[in-house]
């Protein structure tokens, strides 16, 4: 099924692999519930819902694509969701937010059947993208950093250096020491390793309670969308059109270049294209709809996927061990609760992740301004506002009015032209 010896693999090999990729993404079951908690979202509902999706979209990935490449809940949408969406709007509750995802999964699984998603990839400008992976890795890194006092609110200079003799402080400055060591050394699974040896530290020093370690899986909420026409119904109703456009918007880039950046590693490309590409497609689009039924923001193909295939992995037999794994881990709730309790433990792995999407700063082309300062805005922009589809909506309005200036108004995709139009409208007219 999986075509091991065409792939130059093996059953052992791919077991291996796919521990490896699970060690390297498990954070996600911890950090993704603490989030969606600052939105409101029960963190037993997150947490069931996470596994849920993740298995949904990988299991998809290993079934219909044969890749190893694993599937689960975006960092950067996450913090979208629940600082952007529903922390700035005070009307807007995370089920009404939820109504968005799922729109936003329909129409992501229409353009994943037809070749307008690759269009829409090549119509926005590289200096655009780039700037949105590196201001969402800032976004990240900015909420870790707040989340365990590091950073502190000031009346005039906004924030300030927080208090660094706190216990939660020391606890996170050495849970990132010691996180940071292990990713400089490349040793696999260093976020998730990291979090546990933080995790002893705070249970040896008082701050950890654990008061039960397993338990049956539960959403104490049911199914957040049960109503289809309901959840297109609340999108319409808020005027949730720019959310929509960006989860969309960050997921297809995300996930895509995810995708194409990991099967060019495990050399599965042909080429430029990527075989059975449609179903590939396919796997978060699906995961994200069905994880915005249960309770979790958008899903996305997971760079972690990287390590398995350095560990040998080359079909979808990896990626049905990580997605297996994921469910035995779903199991031990009351551990990661008590885990995610302590923000400090968490938050080294938000500050390393945004420090790893930084990396695409060094892609823009700074020495032409009308590439650049879209881009420089996009960055700025999401950590100073809060608002990831800011950003993007200021990215999106310069780019072609520097380009018209210029006289280079030929060279931006008409697309590009739609998106500038329709972000001005939101921002100037609808509230944000």
């Amino acid at each position: 099924m999986f075509k091991l010896q065409e792939n130059g693999t093996n059953t052992k090999k791919e077991i291996i692999a796919g521990l490896t990729t699970f060690l390297t993404m498990v954070y996600i079951v911890v950090v993704n519930p603490i989030i969606l908690k600052d939105a409101g979202v029960p963190f037993d509902q997150v947490f069931t819902a996470t596994i849920i999706a993740t298995v949904i979209g990988t299991l998809w990935m290993a079934l219909m694509a044969n890749y190893p490449i694993a599937i689960a809940p975006g960092m950067g949408m996450n913090a979208y969701f629940a600082y952007s969406v529903v922390g700035s709007h005070t009307d807007i509750t995370y089920a009404t937010a939820f109504s968005a995802v799922f729109v936003a999964g329909l129409i992501f699984i229409a353009l994943s059947l037809t070749p307008f998603r690759e269009k829409l990839i090549i119509a926005i400008p590289d200096n655009l993208k780039h700037g949105i992976t590196a201001g969402i890795g800032l976004f990240i890194a900015f909420i870790g950093l707040r989340q365990t006092g590091l950073i502190a609110d000031h009346p005039q200079n906004l924030v300030k250096l927080g208090d660094l003799h706190s216990p939660e402080a020391i606890l996170a400055l050495a849970g990132l020491a010691i996180t940071i060591v292990l990713m400089v050394l490349r040793v696999n699974g260093a976020l998730f390793i990291g979090m546990l040896v933080t995790s002893i530290i705070a249970y040896f020093t008082g701050q950890l309670k654990i008061t039960k370690v397993i338990e049956a899986p539960s959403l104490p909420e049911g199914l957040i969308i049960s109503n289809p026409l309901a959840a297109i119904g609340d999108v319409i109703q808020h005027d949730l059109y720019a959310v929509v456009f960006s989860f969309l918007l960050v997921t297809i880039f995300d996930t895509t270049g995810t995708m194409i950046a990991v099967a060019q590693q495990a050399g599965l490309m042909k080429g430029k294209t990527l075989p059975r590409a449609r179903q590939a497609l396919l796997a978060d689009s699906v995961a994200a709809t069905a994880g915005s039924i249960f309770g979790t923001s958008p899903t996305s193909a997971y760079i972690e996927s990287s390590t398995g295939v350095a560990a040998g992995g080359r079909t979808g037999l990896t990626t049905v061990v990580v997605a297996a794994l994921f469910v035995v881990a779903a199991f031990f709730g009351p551990l990661v609760s008590a885990v995610s309790g302590l923000p400090a433990i968490t938050a080294p792995a938000l500050i390393i992740v945004g420090c790893l999407m930084m990396e695409s700063v060094a892609k823009i082309t700074w020495n032409e301004l009308d590439e650049a300062f879209p881009a420089f805005l996009i960055i700025l922009s999401m950590p100073l506002t809060s608002s990831i589809a800011t950003g993007i909506a200021l990215g999106f309005i310069s780019y072609p009015l520097l380009k018209v200036v210029r006289g280079k108004f030929r060279e931006v995709h008409v697309l590009v032209y739609i998106f500038a139009i329709l972000f001005f409208y939101q921002l100037a007219f609808l509230p944000h």
